[in-house]
């Protein structure tokens, strides 16, 4: 006997799509501030040796905040969480509102706390500037006249 027209196992499914990870705001900030009191209570452990006897000595180091790691402790990708996050940016119920805050507070608080880090030199400053999005910006088109420059640089001969 032929199966019935169409497909219709999808009504077997006794749900659909993925659960929301967090039922509120509340629940998904306690998950944050779990995941940011890991990271501070299991720091990086760097193993070094010191002295003319090479004594063996294990350096603690802060472990950073990021947004791959929160996201692997809420068991969750990266792309669900700024979905997520783009999803409730144009609502504008309450908990729309109350989820967008939390979210730009744990982005904020990841940001500060590997900028901290990196300025006060326990990161690494280029990688955490590349991964914040900080550049030094450049000019590449100054240019001037030969005269200008030997009004403030006397000693300095032109080029020709």
């Amino acid at each position: 006997m032929a199966a019935p027209k169409g497909n219709q196992f999808w009504k077997l499914a006794s749900k659909h799509g993925r659960e929301k990870l967090f039922k509120t705001p509340v629940l998904l900030w306690k998950a944050a501030t779990e995941y940011f009191t890991w990271c501070e209570a299991n720091p990086l452990i760097e193993q070094d040796f010191r002295g003319k006897d090479a004594f063996e000595i294990h350096l603690n180091h802060p472990r950073p905040f990021t947004i791959q790691g929160i996201c692997h402790y809420l068991n969750c990708n990266v792309g669900y969480f700024n979905d997520f996050e783009n999803s409730i940016k144009a609502k504008k119920d309450k908990r729309s509102k109350d989820f967008s805050g939390i979210i730009t507070h744990i982005k904020e608080i990841i940001y500060r706390q590997k900028y901290e880090h990196a300025a006060t030199g326990f990161f690494n400053a280029n990688i955490i500037a590349r991964d914040l999005g900080l550049s030094e910006k450049i000019d590449a088109n100054v240019t001037s006249e030969s005269e200008d420059v030997a009004k403030f640089f006397p000693f300095a001969k032109p080029i020709d």
